[in-house]
């Protein structure tokens, strides 16, 4: 049972709501001193506010990213979801490729679940609504039911996380079920297209999200590599087949979110530590087993 005194508090509002989940919302962040309560104050006013997850566990699961509970009440269970060494083994090599944490917590049963405060957007969404598959740019998961499966999305060609700026691999959840996720863009911001057997092309990595039913390329924007100079777009992210985009066509440089170095560079160090990284998991693996 969560206290009254968060849910009736002035200070926080609920936001949104999809089943058992809440995306609870501070009006302002009162917690500071004579020398930051003017960025504070600016900030709420430009909508920089503490946003945090709430979940009411009704004897059903929910997976979380590591680290990212605050407190729980109830009858509540936690387990890591590992099976084995081998399962193990897997869930490190989609870790290293994805950049997600190698181990995600289960939490079951009957209880209040509320998750560490963030300043970045929560998302919530219904898997089933993206035929079924929705496949995630790097950093959007923060949790999904446990009714959904995690699988990892290869590129169909090394063309797209080349020339694409979206990584060789992405992380994808598969099934029915509501996912969470994390953004730097709030949903006021996010286009979403449906395709029905039709094309997108999009100039940079926009497509924060998009259904596993895609087919994800990068091409020339013309027919020729001067015709592509000549247009200053140069190569495109392709999308074909029926399926949801989610685009976020005004995001600013996540700077607050990772402090993280600009887009440009960080998306082609980022392929080059990807490969690196499953390169390294595979030498572990085979150091183990030698």
């Amino acid at each position: 049972m969560v206290s009254q005194n968060m849910l009736n508090n002035p200070n926080i509002n609920i936001i949104a709501q999809m089943g058992n989940v809440s995306v609870l919302e501070f009006n302002q962040d009162m917690s500071v001193t004579p020398l930051t309560s003017k960025q504070e104050y600016y900030s709420a006013q430009m909508n920089v506010k503490k946003r945090q997850v709430m979940i009411q566990l009704n004897n059903d699961e929910y997976v979380l990213q590591s680290g990212a509970m605050q407190w729980i009440s109830g009858n509540v269970n936690i387990k890591t979801g590992v099976k084995g060494a081998g399962d193990f083994l897997g869930k490190l090599v989609k870790a290293k490729v994805t950049k997600e944490s190698a181990i995600k917590p289960v939490y079951s049963g009957a209880g209040t679940l509320v998750l560490e405060p963030t300043y970045r957007h929560i998302l919530l969404t219904d898997v089933s609504s993206w035929g079924g598959q929705i496949v995630l740019d790097d950093g959007l998961f923060l949790a999904c039911q446990n009714t959904l499966q995690q699988k990892v999305v290869a590129r169909s060609n090394a063309s797209s996380a080349l020339l694409g700026k979206e990584g060789l691999f992405n992380l994808s959840l598969v099934g029915s079920g509501i996912a969470v996720l994390e953004s730097i863009v709030p949903m006021a911001e996010i286009i979403e297209v449906t395709l029905d057997n039709d094309v997108m092309k999009i100039d940079g990595n926009m497509a924060i999200a998009w259904s596993g039913s895609l087919d994800f390329t990068v091409e020339k924007s013309t027919k020729s590599l001067i015709g592509s100079a000549a247009s200053g777009e140069g190569f495109v992210n392709v999308y074909r087949g029926s399926g949801k985009i989610w685009l976020a066509p005004v995001m600013a440089s996540d700077y607050y979110a990772g402090q993280q170095n600009t887009v440009e560079n960080s998306d082609q160090q980022n392929t080059a530590d990807t490969v690196s990284d499953a390169i390294d998991v595979v030498s572990s693996i085979v150091d183990i087993f030698s």
